[in-house]
């Protein structure tokens, strides 16, 4: 079945250097797991737009038992975009609608849309803005219902897999990205099958 839709992830997919955490744990000292466990649920609030960043460190300083003072998701925040994903997008868009579907918070969320790096998509989908997150399924329902799609007729990329799994639990087409080569001919195996191409 043709696809008609294209749901590409934005941080790891189409832009890099995005992941953050590395440098957060180093200036607080701090392990991965020791992160986790001081932000709690709060970390997921933050992705779905439910508390701030200035609300989020408030409640992790409590936790932590030191004053985090600065914003620290924008602070390490220095991504750039892949061309090549974009050279692929752009060519997808000639016969489908292609949209991002992201989890992010409003810090970086702000930065892609001052840099234009969004500008690329028909429509964004950011979980700090619909209040869902990746891998809720309801994420991805949320998209499919705003573009009137029934998931058969979707394709999700993600560098994530328990992300990609959910879609796949949906019947979404779903793959986890690696490269940009690979997703450019995994993508033209599947329009193969399906009898498309890309252009």
């Amino acid at each position: 079945m043709r696809v008609t839709l294209y749901i590409f992830d934005m941080g790891g997919v189409v832009s890099r250097n995005c992941d953050v955490f590395p440098d957060i744990l180093s200036h607080l000292d701090i392990s991965q797991e020791e992160f986790l466990l001081f932000a709690g649920e709060n970390l997921e609030k933050l992705f779905n737009g439910e508390i701030s960043t200035d609300e989020f460190w408030a409640r992790f300083s409590r936790q932590y038992g030191k004053e985090v003072r600065e914003e620290l998701f924008g602070k390490f925040f220095h991504p750039s975009v892949d061309r090549e994903v974009i050279a692929l997008i752009t060519q997808l868009k000639v016969r489908s609608r292609v949209v991002c579907g992201t989890n992010t918070f409003d810090p970086h969320y702000d930065y892609h849309l001052s840099h234009g790096d969004y500008v690329i998509f028909d429509a964004v989908f950011a979980s700090n803005k619909i209040g869902l997150s990746k891998p809720d399924p309801e994420f991805y329902m949320y998209i499919l219902k705003s573009e009137a799609v029934n998931p058969e007729k979707a394709f999700f990329v993600d560098d994530t897999e328990v992300n990609v799994f959910s879609a796949e639990r949906m019947g979404i087409n779903a793959i986890l990205f690696k490269d940009s080569k690979s997703l450019g001919l995994q993508i033209k195996n599947h329009q193969r099958s399906s009898g498309t191409f890309l252009p």
